[in-house]
């Protein structure tokens, strides 16, 4: 599904000084699969997971999606590509304060063109857990609630893939615990997650681990699955 053949992305720093971020990576991501990005900080996490869906461009090298280039895209096409096709779940759960969880997880289908959302948000709350917390703001929310909240707008447009930056980042241990549950029944049912992460114990529940040291990939290591 995934193809990044020689991606490298490199910053210029107000002195002029050029930082290459990620160099000559090349992966490939099967539909289905559950691959965790582990690294060091500064190794190019973050990047790499930018590029992956479209928040930011490579450099250098190509990025397929499905067998279209995208980073071909212009800027509203990428838009609609990634509203449709990706899924965004972030350590901070980047949710409206005065908004429900139900108004939170239908924001993505306003941008949506699919023929009818009628009753997808509802659903999305359901499939993790929160039928019951339809209307409670995220003040009225645990922290692992909000996360669930998070995973079910990223899930509300059924995307192809769901890019998870350091979803435990935030919660404790029985609340991350949870929430990697979570992400591994939705691959077992077919979506292919994407984790970037620095703590080894999430890392090893992905059946891939992808490891990257000073934005290059060092090693991909195969997981048993559980």
């Amino acid at each position: 599904m995934i193809e990044l053949d020689a991606i490298g992305k490199t910053y210029i720093r107000p002195t002029g000084e050029t930082v290459a971020a990620l160099v000559d990576v090349s992966l490939r991501i099967e539909r289905g699969e559950f691959v965790a990005i582990a690294g060091a900080s500064g190794s190019g996490k973050s990047t790499l997971l930018n590029i992956l869906g479209l928040l930011d461009g490579p450099s250098a090298g190509r990025y397929r999606f499905a067998g279209r280039d995208v980073e071909q895209l212009n800027p509203t096409e990428q838009a609609r590509f990634r509203n449709k096709n990706i899924g965004f779940v972030f350590q901070a759960f980047h949710l409206m304060a005065r908004a429900s969880a139900l108004e939170n997880v239908e924001l993505p289908l306003i941008y949506s063109d699919r023929p009818s959302i009628a009753g997808l948000g509802r659903q999305a709350l359901e499939a993790v857990g929160l039928a019951d917390r339809l209307q409670h703001t995220p003040a009225e929310l645990s922290g692992g609630q909000q996360q669930r909240v998070a995973i079910a707008r990223a899930l509300v447009n059924e995307p192809e893939v769901l890019l998870a930056d350091e979803p435990t980042g935030n919660l404790d241990a029985k609340s991350g615990a949870e929430i990697m549950q979570i992400l591994k029944e939705l691959n077992r049912a077919g979506r292919t997650i994407v984790l970037v992460t620095h703590d080894p114990a999430m890392a090893t529940q992905a059946q891939r681990i992808v490891r990257l040291e000073e934005g290059r990939v060092a090693s991909h290591e195969p997981q048993e699955v559980r």
